[in-house]
């Protein structure tokens, strides 16, 4: 009795797997056939980007931001304290473009609320002269038409944030070529399949932008602070305020650097825990975007279903051909597709992972996750926080001076 239970509960979990195999390439080219609306006229947007130390590439990043092909932008950098290895980067860089967009960098000093990110956002949040807010994370390269598209979606009045998809680009590490496999793959398979079964409520926190009217009715940064997944609450709640969100067609590269094995699980835990406490019942349901280890619980408990086993294998194949090759035009994936099978391993162990704790690390600090995804800090310090990424330096030069905290260090 109870094997043939295991036996129909594991065919279940198959069967269910493909239907979300095939829906996921319906998706990824509903997502390919959708035309971005022609752009009739260039709003000034305001740049915010969050900084905390040295990232792999991070020079390369930000010079992303200064050769946009848009007329009217500024750009506002954040760090929590003047000396953070970033500033040099900064520095450099805005160097290189003396006739470039507005620029200013915040010290914000040292988050009072639980999600540092947030706090600094805060402070960038006040002084952006814009309405339009696009939001970047450190170790994102833009591509040049970024503002250009997040403009086109724009101009349709109920639209209140602007998602992007992006392509991870992994470091050096074994661990980083495995986790960009899983984003350009399993990751934006869900992202897109979700986008097909319903009206969007999520976004994606790499790049993303909104209007400065929708963060002012969310209750502000210091209210979205209290959360680890910000972005996904903004998201999340723009249908009860009558707003859209909208998954542009501008691609941008999510540079996750070369973490030991240590930091990628702790990150995997961190975002799956997050996942699981933000949205419980679609937590439950990332299994069937997981098909390699059900088809191979099915081989364990049934070996004669072997057909069945390979029709799941050549479905999750496909689904990760028109994710990583169709959508993102992914070079790692195609390069070393081999690798699909035990990132998928891992993928499944971290989602068992993820059912157990409430605890994650998030640079430096500890905190406990609570119903919705809320934070609670249980130890760590910021200065630990800003101390990742490298060592810290003197800096700025004589010819920029500090601020108190949450005041320009270099402005143009």
């Amino acid at each position: 009795m109870i094997t043939t239970a295991l036996l129909a509960l594991v065919v279940f979990l198959v069967v269910g797997t493909c239907v979300c195999c095939v829906l996921t390439v319906m998706a990824a080219h509903d997502f390919m056939k959708t035309a971005e609306p022609p752009l009739e006229k260039c709003p000034p947007i305001s740049i915010l980007r969050t900084l905390c130390g040295r990232d792999d590439r991070l020079e390369e990043n930000l010079r992303s931001c200064f050769t946009l092909d848009y007329p009217d932008y500024e750009i506002l950098f954040a760090v929590h304290r003047a000396d953070d290895p970033a500033v040099a980067v900064v520095e450099k860089v805005w160097r290189e473009f003396p006739h470039g967009p507005r620029l200013r960098l915040v010290e914000t000093g040292f988050s009072t609320i639980p999600n540092a990110k947030a706090h600094s956002l805060e402070c960038l949040v006040e002084r952006a002269k814009h309405d339009i807010l696009a939001i970047t994370d450190s170790d994102v390269c833009v591509p040049p038409g970024l503002l250009r598209s997040i403009a086109a979606e724009f101009q349709a009045s109920d639209v209140g944030v602007v998602s992007c998809p992006y392509r991870g680009v992994p470091g050096s590490s074994i661990w980083s070529r495995l986790e960009a496999i899983g984003m350009n793959t399993e990751f934006l398979s869900s992202v897109l399949l979700a986008r097909r079964m319903r009206e969007m409520d999520f976004a994606l926190g790499p790049t993303l932008a909104t209007r400065r009217e929708v963060i002012e009715a969310l209750g502000g940064y210091g209210e979205l602070g209290q959360y680890c997944a910000e972005d996904f609450v903004i998201g999340n709640r723009m249908p009860a305020l009558g707003y859209r969100v909208v998954l542009s067609r501008c691609i941008v590269e999510h540079r996750i650097g070369s973490q030991p094995l240590k930091l990628n699980v702790s990150h995997r835990l961190r975002w799956a825990r997050s996942t699981r406490y933000s949205r419980p019942l679609a937590y439950w349901g990332l299994i069937f975007t997981n098909p390699i280890p059900v088809a191979m619980l099915l081989l364990v408990v049934r070996p004669a279903l072997w057909p069945l086993a390979a029709l799941t294998a050549g479905l999750r194949a496909l689904t990760a051909w028109a994710a990583a090759k169709w959508v993102l035009d992914d070079p790692l994936t195609a390069r070393e597709w081999w690798l699909v099978p035990l990132q998928d391993l891992l993928s499944f162990g971290t989602w068992i992972a993820g059912f157990f704790g409430n605890t994650i690390e998030w640079r430096g600090r500890r905190f406990s996750l609570f119903q919705n995804g809320r934070l609670q800090v249980l130890g760590g310090t910021p200065e630990a926080a800003s101390a990742v990424g490298g060592p810290q330096i003197t800096f700025p030069p004589s010819d920029i001076t500090v601020r108190e905290p949450a005041e320009e260090i270099l402005l143009r």
